[in-house]
C-alpha cells in the first residue's frame, strides 16, 4: 500500500522535551534535571488519568498542573512570573538537529503533526521553529477532547487530511504513542533515540541511577503491549529507507 501522508508526534519526536532543562536549572540550580523528568512523567500521566476520568482539560492546563505537582513535591517555590516562565518553555522547545533536513527529504509526501499539545502551544512551537513553512497541517487532539493513545485522537488524521489509516505512516519516539498508532491501523516508524543496550549500560554500570536515566527506562523503550512498530530507526533521516522497506 502506498504511503501518502507522514504524520509526526511533536513532543520527543520532532521536538526535544529535555530542552526545558535549561530553563528549570536556571530557575532552580542543581534541581533542573529532577524537575524536568518528573514534570514530563506527570504531564503524560495526567493526560491518561484525565482520559480515564472523563475530565479533559487542554494540554496547556495539564502542563501547568504537572509543573505545580513537581515543584510542590520537591518543596520548591515559584512566584507567578517564574512559574509562567518555566511553563512557557514548552513553547520554545528545540527541534532535534536532523528534523528540518529530514522533513525536506520527505517534501513530496503530505506532512503533518498530530499532537497532544493544545492549539495555542502548537502554534507557538511550530512558528518559533519555522515548521509552519513545511507542514501541511498541525493537528491538536483538542478537537476531540481525547489524548493519545485514545483512538479518537488518531481519527483526526483522516478527518483533516482525507487519507485513510492504511496510507499513513505515523512517526513517534514515544512507546505509548507507537502502540496506540499501530493499534489504530497506521504503518508506524519508531525513532529509537535510546537503544536498549545503551540503557542497560546506564542502569547496570554501577553509578547512581539519576532522574534522566529513570525517565529513559520508563518512556523511551518499546512498550510490551503487543503492538510493535513496522520500522525502528535511530534518526528521522532514516525515514526514506524505512518507507522503501515497505515497498513504497
Amino acid at each position: 500500500m502506498t504511503i501518502k501522508a507522514i504524520v509526526f508526534d511533536a513532543y520527543g519526536t520532532l521536538y526535544d522535551v529535555q530542552a526545558v532543562a535549561r530553563v528549570t536549572d536556571a530557575a532552580f540550580p542543581g534541581q533542573g534535571d529532577t524537575i524536568t523528568q518528573i514534570w514530563r512523567l506527570k504531564q503524560l500521566e495526567y493526560t491518561w488519568l484525565r482520559g480515564l476520568m472523563g475530565r479533559y482539560v487542554d494540554f496547556r492546563t495539564v502542563t501547568r498542573d504537572s509543573l505545580g505537582y513537581t515543584l510542590g513535591t520537591l518543596g520548591l517555590d515559584a512566584d507567578s512570573a517564574l512559574f509562567d516562565r518555566i511553563a512557557d518553555a514548552y513553547n520554545t522547545l528545540s527541534l532535534y538537529p536532523e528534523a528540518v533536513e529530514a522533513l525536506g527529504q520527505l517534501a513530496h509526501y503530505r506532512l503533518a503533526i498530530l499532537s497532544n499539545g493544545s492549539p495555542d502551544m502548537l502554534d507557538a512551537l511550530v512558528r518559533n521553529s519555522g515548521l509552519d513553512r513545511i507542514l501541511e497541517a498541525v493537528i491538536s487532539v483538542d478537537a476531540k477532547k481525547a489524548y493519545k493513545p485514545d483512538p479518537r485522537a488518531y481519527e483526526l488524521i483522516e478527518e483533516r487530511l482525507g487519507v485513510p489509516p492504511r496510507e499513513v505512516l505515523f512517526v513517534s519516539s514515544n512507546g505509548f504513542d507507537v502502540a496506540g498508532a499501530k493499534s489504530f491501523g497506521f504503518k508506524v516508524a519508531r525513532i529509537e533515540r535510546v537503544t536498549p543496550a545503551a540503557l542497560r549500560q546506564d542502569l547496570t554500570g554501577g553509578a547512581r541511577i539519576g532522574p534522566a536515566t529513570m525517565f529513559r527506562a520508563l518512556r523511551t523503550q518499546t512498550e510490551a503491549l503487543g503492538f510493535a512498530a513496522d520500522a525502528t530507526i535511530n534518526s528521522l533521516l532514516a525515514l526514506p529507507d524505512a518507507i522503501r522497506s515497505f515497498g513504497d
